[in-house]
């Protein structure tokens, strides 16, 4: 019987797959050869391969533009970058290539606009979406761009919000609204903490909104936190949002826009399934049949997606430095850095990731769990998404073991913070940005080097104490 790790993986799933191969025993990353990245660059390391946000980016377009032709839908298709899932300069260039408007979650956000506008990046026609509970500097920040003439929307997230652009936005602005959905039936609490109670918000509109000259309600906001899934829980939902939003047509004709939120997936295991092209489809569908037999005109669609965007650009590489065997059944193999401190996703919310060998395809199986170098017994992988048990190669003699971690682009650095101190000061890894050049040639560029000691003990204030001298 074959037992080598590519046989498993070829008896598992349909292999190879978009953005995976195998050539001579070694792992190929969206054509990316990555044992001669290790080679130039060693590791511990996080690659962000650029072009996959742009790829991705032109997926969702096409889907819900396709799906907008095929169902003759009366209104629009806009894309919105969710920029909490990466702030980086480099991801936002890239997603900016594709004509696409953002969306904001902190006062901190706005600052980052200013820069790209004063780097012409984006321009003051770009939609910015303002999500979140707003704090006094972020609502400042907002008025400040509603100001200069800015296409800003803040996303009304309670009724106080309103009374601080009505005292710091001099002309008028564009204004939306967020429903508080309900959690789904397993979450511990009803209620999303997020937004306006589906009860209040036409009473709202109506006594505050309504005769206000400054403010022009066009945005419904709907999400929730677990995402656009083919359920009965997602689209009971959506149908309450939209009887919000025909309620809210009806007395408010300005409103236009409705926004669905994040949440599409992006493939976090090889065995991944999802239907593009039909949820894109059938959300229209569902939209455009409720508001038909309603007779109110359909809204124009708008999406935020953060995680589908930036996630499957991203990975990371590391080395196997040992393997432990602790008792009859659980085998460890040790890599040179920590999952604790650079994938916080993996314990924090338990998110799952494609883990991969980059060398050592052709040998045999064994059950592993990945250890990491901190002493925190959280500091380890064991499972897949698709099953409870993790397999990879015997780590045999002569060249290393590498693996690889696929898929991780969004949220890592954002949670783990990027820069700082981490548990047992384990140094972040070097981060290598790859693009293509206009042959289709790969080009690699250091980003980051590894963490360094020095900036450790500046943030810890050791610095300080030299100055006592």
């Amino acid at each position: 019987m074959k037992n080598t790790y590519l046989d498993l993986i070829q008896q598992t799933f349909y292999f190879p797959q978009d953005g995976f191969e195998v050539k001579n025993n070694y792992l190929y990353f969206n054509g990316i050869p990555l044992k001669e990245l290790i080679d130039k660059y060693e590791t511990p390391m996080r690659i962000t391969y650029l072009p996959k946000i742009s790829d991705n980016i032109q997926r969702a377009k096409r889907y819900f533009n396709d799906a907008i032709r095929k169902l003759n839908y009366p209104g629009t298709y806009n894309y919105c970058y969710c920029t909490k899932s990466s702030h980086f300069a480099h991801v936002m260039e890239e997603a900016l290539k594709n004509d696409i408007h953002l969306e904001t979650s902190s006062a901190f956000d706005i600052d980052i606009i200013e820069k790209l506008y004063l780097n012409k990046m984006v321009t003051k026609d770009t939609l910015i979406v303002c999500n979140g509970y707003k704090t006094a500097i972020y609502t400042q920040r907002i008025s400040k761009l509603a100001n200069l003439g800015f296409n800003i929307t803040p996303v009304l997230d309670n009724k106080e919000e309103l009374d601080a652009y009505q005292h710091t936005i001099i002309d008028s602005c564009d204004i939306g609204i967020r429903i508080a959905s309900e959690e789904q039936p397993e979450f511990q609490l009803y209620t999303s903490r997020l937004g306006i109670r589906y009860s209040e918000i036409r009473d709202f509109y109506l006594n505050k909104i309504k005769t206000n000259p400054k403010f022009r309600l066009r945005m419904l906001h709907f999400f929730i936190n677990s995402g656009i899934k083919d359920n009965i829980y997602y689209w009971n939902e959506l149908n309450k949002s939209l009887k919000v939003y025909i309620d809210l047509k009806r007395v408010c004709p300005e409103l236009d826009g409705l926004n669905i939120g994040g949440g599409w997936p992006y493939r976090n295991s090889l065995g991944f399934e999802y239907d593009y092209p039909y949820m894109a489809e059938e959300i229209l569908n569902r939209i455009k049949q409720t508001c038909e037999e309603e007779k109110v005109e359909c809204p124009n669609i708008f999406t935020e997606f953060g995680s589908f965007t930036v996630a499957e650009s991203g990975a990371f590489i590391f080395q196997v430095l040992g393997e432990k065997r602790q008792n009859d059944s659980e085998r460890w193999y040790m890599i040179d850095n920590s999952l604790m401190t650079t994938m916080p996703d993996s314990w924090g919310i338990n998110s799952k990731f494609i883990l991969l060998p980059v060398n050592k395809w052709g040998n045999e199986v064994q059950r592993s769990n990945i250890g990491g170098l901190t002493c925190d017994q959280m500091d380890y992988y064991n499972s897949e998404a698709h099953t409870n048990e993790l397999y990879l190669p015997i780590n045999t003699m002569g060249e290393p073991l590498y693996i690889g971690f696929f898929h991780t682009g969004a949220y890592q650095e954002s949670i783990s913070g990027y820069g700082g101190t981490k548990h047992c000061l384990i140094p972040s890894p070097k981060h290598i940005l790859i693009s293509r050049g206009e042959e289709g040639e790969l080009k690699y560029e250091v980003f980051a080097d590894e963490q360094q000691v020095e900036s450790m003990l500046t943030v810890l204030g050791y610095d300080k104490l030299d100055e006592r001298d």
